[in-house]
């Protein structure tokens, strides 16, 4: 069974790790040798979002020792290494081809057997890493860059429910965060926000698409927008209302919260009543950090006796162990990739 380093760059996170497949049957007998990351976050804060340039120019600097961290971690040579994966798909195109790039070159150049893989596909199996999830499963992807729905029916074999039209999730936050002068990612600061006020719904804003597998999350950023610059709150956003405890940033956060758990909730139970046979639930992506919404999806499971499942914090944010997962299920296919391999 082969040993992988895999290599994920498909936004602003480098990371590699190393992957030892040792059984055909049983996932969880396989080992995560290594998982290694280099964040560009404070890279970005002051910016309020990622900027593409800075992303792929950092990603230069880095790739070549977090690779080797990998490798050292792992306690393994590339020698010892017989398949070189990487990202190739979707992400800014900077960073993929950084990454694909230097994935093709040590690969081409140590005689390695090469494997593309859908950022996606890793999001979507990166709560199978640590769990025997059982098929067929409904798979809720949510991060800065991608929302979307999935029903899974076995490794690599899935379709898609629906997808957001607009801003996904994790976006949704930061812009909201931005406009009420939070720093950047805004999910964890707005979930902490909202927590001072018991995740209170103050302004009910509306759930989009509540009969659609879709989703849309740019209509409660314009509703945020309205309420603080057309009602001329955003210069008073320190002064206190009515109930003297509560601020106007707790309340704008806790409602957004609230809003984006319902809308997730809406599209589960939309999904249990039309698919009979679903197993289990897995809530994956950077957004499954999110401790109110994963604890709101969790309760939803339980009332419809569906199993839920969501990854190790360190597998929700883009990592390099999902890639080498998904990687792994290719090998078993036989689906490699030749050095044509280019970006998407």
């Amino acid at each position: 069974m082969p040993i992988i380093l895999a290599i994920e760059s498909s936004c602003d996170e480098t990371a590699a790790a190393v992957y030892q497949a040792t059984s055909e049957n049983d996932n969880l007998k396989n080992k995560m040798l290594s998982s290694d990351l280099f964040s560009q976050i404070e890279m970005h804060k002051k910016f309020g979002g990622v900027v593409p340039e800075i992303a792929s120019k950092a990603h230069l600097e880095k790739i070549k020792l977090i690779v080797q961290s990998a490798l050292d971690k792992a306690n393994v040579t590339l020698k010892d290494v017989d398949i070189i994966a990487a990202t190739n798909k979707p992400g800014l195109p900077g960073s993929l081809l950084i990454g694909l790039s230097f994935a093709k070159a040590i690969a081409y150049a140590n005689n390695k057997k090469l494997i593309g893989i859908n950022h996606l596909e890793g999001h979507m199996f990166s709560a199978c890493i640590d769990n025997n999830i059982p098929f067929p499963f409904l798979c809720l992807t949510a991060s800065g860059g991608h929302t979307s729905f999935y029903i899974v029916n076995n490794y690599l074999e899935y379709q898609l429910l629906g997808q957001t039209l607009d801003d996904a999730a994790g976006e949704a936050f930061d812009k909201v965060a931005k406009l009420l002068e939070l720093d950047y990612p805004g999910g964890p600061i707005i979930e902490k926000l909202a927590e001072e006020v018991h995740f209170q719904d103050f302004f009910k804003y509306k759930r989009a698409m509540s009969n659609s597998y879709d989703f849309s999350f740019s209509g409660i950023k314009t509703a945020v927008f309205y309420d603080l610059i057309k009602k001329n709150a955003y210069n008073n956003i320190e002064k206190r209302l009515s109930d003297k405890s509560i601020y106007l940033k707790q309340q704008v956060s806790s409602s957004l919260l609230k809003a984006v758990a319902d809308i997730f909730k809406q599209k589960l139970i939309l999904a249990f009543k039309q698919f009979s046979n679903i197993k289990a639930v897995a809530f994956v992506g950077g957004v499954a950090c999110n401790k109110y919404i994963k604890s709101e999806l969790e309760k939803t499971c339980i009332n419809n006796n569906i199993a839920f499942f969501a990854p190790d914090k360190r597998y929700c944010t883009d990592n390099a162990a999902m890639i080498a997962f998904v990687a792994y299920r290719k090998f078993l296919n036989n689906q490699f990739s030749d050095f044509s391999l280019d970006i998407y």
